[in-house]
């Protein structure tokens, strides 16, 4: 069976400055495509030459097994829903619904029935003869998104749609978006620049920078072995720590030797890292840091670190230390014994680190 979305060689340019080089991806039937990264890596411009909104200068976009080349953006089987939530201020929110089949021509029994079916999934029933101005943020939202719904489209696409919001109404949202994925079996692209919002609804990541895909994969595979440095800082909260390392072989693995911040080295070996470059980044998640008897393994490598800063979050304490002479953080439990300015002795999960060329960034091994 065609992928509903093929992107193949896609490129798009202003004049002479290239917005969009070398774009492939590809999604199945069902899938939740996020496309992510900071301001101005180009993920909008994409998501408009998906919709139509935008011409690309080359290679090729089909949807549904369609070259969507010469396709107007009203005959490509898509519902978008923006950021702004573009309601008519004048019409009750039934009539945004509707609006869209009655310009259509269709039937006003279909219509019906489609209103009461997305109003009874997205709850908004008693809002039906409301106006847009009557309504708080999330509700517009939900009308938004059931403009959208009744199209029955191939392809929804949502422009950074939660970004209005507050933090609270942000998770609601999302998690109703996650669950209308779910009940509706539907395809789905995304923008978003928060990385939360990507790995908590994506059942496929596109991380972007600079108009250049980093990274294709899914949340666990974006967050537990990223292609880059890039992609380890910007996918996880907090990010991953970056460290540089020196790294000598050593019969069946590797000694990584790290400075402290006391002025003594700590050394760790790891013993599946093979041919490492003498000069490395080590990229170690901050829950992969631990005190003594929060995780058992093999691949745990001890070593007394100097604490500089504790920082209770709830259920996480946050400890900064330094290493490599870079910053560094380690997710505890609330019960941790750290203080500032005093040793603490943490272990490395060795089983879960990512190693980076320092010159270009890339991953190793």
């Amino acid at each position: 069976m065609a992928p509903i979305l093929d992107i193949k060689g896609l490129y798009k340019n202003y004049g002479s400055a290239e917005i969009l080089k070398d774009i492939n991806v590809s999604i199945e039937q069902g899938d939740f495509l996020v496309l992510v990264g900071p301001s101005g890596c180009g993920k909008s411009t994409l998501l408009n030459c998906i919709a139509g909104l935008e011409p690309i200068s080359g290679g090729t976009l089909s949807i549904g097994g369609q070259d969507m080349a010469d396709v107007s953006p009203k005959d490509r089987d898509i519902a978008m829903v923006f950021q702004s939530y573009a309601l008519y201020p004048t019409m009750t929110v039934a009539k945004n619904i509707t609006f869209g089949m009655k310009v259509r021509g269709i039937d006003q029994a279909v219509q019906d029935e489609k209103l009461a079916r997305v109003a009874e999934q997205l709850q908004i029933k008693p809002l039906l003869n409301r106006k847009p101005s009557q309504l708080s943020g999330g509700q517009r939202q939900r009308v938004a998104m059931g403009r959208a719904l009744v199209r029955d489209p191939k392809l929804f696409l949502f422009d950074e749609p939660l970004s209005n919001l507050d933090a609270k109404l942000r998770v609601e949202m999302r998690t109703e978006i996650k669950a209308l994925h779910q009940n509706l079996g539907a395809t789905m692209v995304y923008v978003t620049h928060d990385q939360i919002e990507a790995m908590t609804l994506a059942t496929k990541i596109v991380v972007m920078k600079g108009g250049v895909i980093q990274q294709i994969g899914s949340p666990a595979e974006i967050y537990n072995r990223p292609a880059n440095m890039f992609v380890a800082d910007f996918m996880g909260s907090p990010a991953m720590n970056l460290i540089p390392a020196k790294a000598k072989a050593n019969g069946t693995g590797s000694y990584i030797e790290i400075a402290g911040s006391n002025g003594e080295n700590i050394v760790l070996k790891d013993e599946s890292a093979t041919n490492l470059p003498s000069d490395v980044i080590i990229g170690v998640r901050p829950e992969d840091i631990l005190e003594e008897g929060m995780r058992a393994g093999k691949s745990l490598q001890k070593a007394e670190c100097h604490v500089e800063m504790v920082e209770p979050a709830g259920a996480d304490t946050f400890v900064g230390i330094k290493l490599g002479g870079k910053p560094v953080t380690a997710r505890l439990g609330a019960e941790t014994k750290a203080q500032a300015g005093k040793p603490l002795e943490l272990a490395f999960d060795l089983a879960k680190v990512s190693y980076f060329e320092p010159q270009t960034g890339e991953r190793l091994g």
